[in-house]
């Protein structure tokens, strides 16, 4: 099934609970997504959604999920597996607005990086639904800090990312302990071979939802190269910042040594910035990305893996300060600007040959218009549009 529309949240036959947490939050509409996913997951089908990043997915899975928890059991009954912990703490932030008016119902976060004693005395406490990164789960699992035998419902969130990153043998691993979950949910914003096997192996006759990427749901996004000097790459990316007067942006590095090195430069700048990569202490990078959803924090510099998660609505512009290595990653950066149907801009820095050629093949493969910009003699960007 293609859907290019969503339909109102109080024409799903959705619990009062559930609508009244809904307009508290100020939605009406619902997603394309949400509206495909919905009414089959309540129905305790097995679903397969293809969608672009930043169309709702997690209320799509959410809403179902909160409406079948059983606030009176003390079981585990609903299990999320997300690639990273910020997705998997993102999630578990929308679970609890979602829940606000259906008391009894607990969630905990399991997640790498974290003291494991603090998580272990979370679960005591008998949540209902756990959201967590596959290691982590398959940890406590192997210690039996949390028992999965009445589980009714699993969603593997970003499954294309969570099989690239090499979980397929903890995804397989945990579902194989789950015999008696009615519905497995898969969310994707590509179908890769891996996802396609693991819903072969695991899936009975699922729904299948795509949502297609027309124009209402294609992110309004510019997207410009700009040819600069190795050593002008950092004072042409602030001086852009500045003349645009962006007030919140992301910009992404391939590595988390030159995350590091551009955050201090940036800071020689005299821009206030701050950088998340896979080393830094979990409980600092939570501050980061807190700072950053509040708009208090203007500049962002991280990697692809560390910023999955950010559900930022109104990120005024995304930088590539290296061209990504692969393909996705590009739609999966560019898509943290033009959300909620917002205009965004992408800036891609281009200071070498290869960098050049490797843009042009991610253009090319991914069907995205990305014209060229410059700086005229003044230092001042020019774009197409304003030449």
């Amino acid at each position: 099934m293609e859907l290019t529309q969503g339909v109102r949240f109080d024409s799903l036959a959705l619990q009062p609970e559930m609508l009244r947490a809904l307009t508290k939050k100020g939605i009406e509409m619902s997603t394309p997504v949400q509206a495909g996913c919905i009414p089959p997951m309540r129905a305790w089908k097995d679903v397969i959604a293809k969608a672009p990043t930043g169309t709702g997915k997690t209320f799509a899975f959410g809403i179902p999920i909160a409406e079948h928890i059983d606030p009176e059991s003390e079981t585990v009954q609903a299990v999320i597996l997300a690639p990273t912990r910020e997705l998997a703490l993102q999630i578990t932030a929308e679970l609890r607005d979602l829940c606000a008016f259906l008391p009894g119902i607990r969630t905990v976060c399991l997640y790498g990086g974290a003291p494991i004693g603090k998580q272990i005395d979370a679960l005591k406490r008998k949540p209902q639904i756990v959201v967590a990164t596959p290691g982590r789960l398959s940890d406590h699992m192997k210690r039996r800090t949390v028992r999965l035998d009445q589980v009714q419902t699993v969603v593997l969130d970003e499954a294309d990312r969570m099989l690239d990153m090499g979980f397929i043998h903890d995804v397989t691993r945990i579902l194989d302990k789950i015999p008696s979950r009615r519905n497995l949910g898969m969310f994707s914003a590509t179908i890769s071979r891996e996802v396609l096997d693991i819903s072969w192996v695991y899936q009975r006759d699922p729904e299948e939802i795509t949502v297609r990427a027309l124009e209402d749901n294609k992110p309004d996004i510019l997207q410009y190269r700009i040819e600069v000097d190795q050593n002008d790459k950092v004072a042409a990316l602030a001086r852009i910042i500045r003349q645009e007067k962006l007030e919140r942006v992301i910009v992404f590095c391939n590595t988390k040594g030159m995350v590091e090195r551009l955050t201090k430069y940036l800071e020689m700048e005299g821009l206030d910035v701050a950088c998340i990569h896979g080393d830094i202490p979990q409980k600092k990078r939570e501050q980061v990305m807190a700072r950053f959803r509040r708009g208090e924090l203007p500049v962002f510099v991280a990697t692809d893996v560390a910023a999955r998660g950010i559900d930022v609505d109104d990120v005024d512009a995304v930088f590539n300060y290296d061209v990504p290595q692969e393909n996705e990653y590009y739609v999966h950066r560019i898509g943290r600007t033009g959300r909620a149907r917002r205009h965004g801009v992408a800036y891609t820095l281009l200071a070498d040959y290869p960098s050049k050629m490797r843009l042009d093949t991610i253009a090319k493969l991914t069907g995205n218009e990305i014209k060229t910009a410059r700086f005229d003699e003044s230092g001042r960007l020019i774009v197409p549009e304003q030449a």
